[in-house]
């Protein structure tokens, strides 16, 4: 008996303790927990020829645009299963899609999995290419302020002063 692919897409998710939703068959929703970026959103549709994967990274980057887009096009070259994508709005993506016969319980955890990898361990950079003058007002507000500095860690390089 031939089994579904989005029966497998089901069955990977369950198995994997991931919160998701199925709206209409075939159509998943799941949030993939990451450690820099704390959820990424993936939907999983199951079309006629291909599953088709889209995940939301970052909304468009307030500044430096060509570096944040130059160095997603580069990390692309290095990827499995999906590639950054921008849409008409300038937010990053992540997308790809495989075909129907190669969607086995392996396969659906590997493209899960690279879309977390790719997604939480590009987060922090894009920030700090497309978003530094935010980051360094919030830490400014926060420390005229008193206010806890603790989520902003991950930028204490460049934030604090020398």
């Amino acid at each position: 008996m031939r089994v579904s692919a989005a029966d497998v897409i089901r069955q990977v998710l369950t198995e994997n303790d991931l919160e998701f939703t199925e709206a209409t068959p075939g159509a998943f929703v799941a949030e993939l927990p990451g450690e820099r970026k704390l959820k990424t959103t993936t939907m999983l549709t199951v079309g006629n020829q291909a599953v088709q994967v889209h995940a939301f990274v970052a909304r468009r980057p307030d500044e430096n645009h060509e570096a944040v887009y130059r160095w997603l096009l580069e990390r692309n070259l290095k990827m499995y299963g999906v590639a950054f994508a921008v849409d008409h709005l300038g937010d990053i993506h992540l997308d790809g899609r495989v075909p129907l016969h190669a969607i086995t319980p392996v396969e659906v955890d590997r493209l899960l999995g690279a879309v977390l990898e790719y997604a939480d361990s590009s987060f922090n950079t894009i920030l700090e290419l497309g978003f530094a003058s935010s980051i360094r007002k919030e830490y400014d507000w926060r420390i005229s302020r008193g206010e806890s500095t603790r989520n902003l860690d991950a930028f204490k390089g460049w934030l604090e002063p020398r």
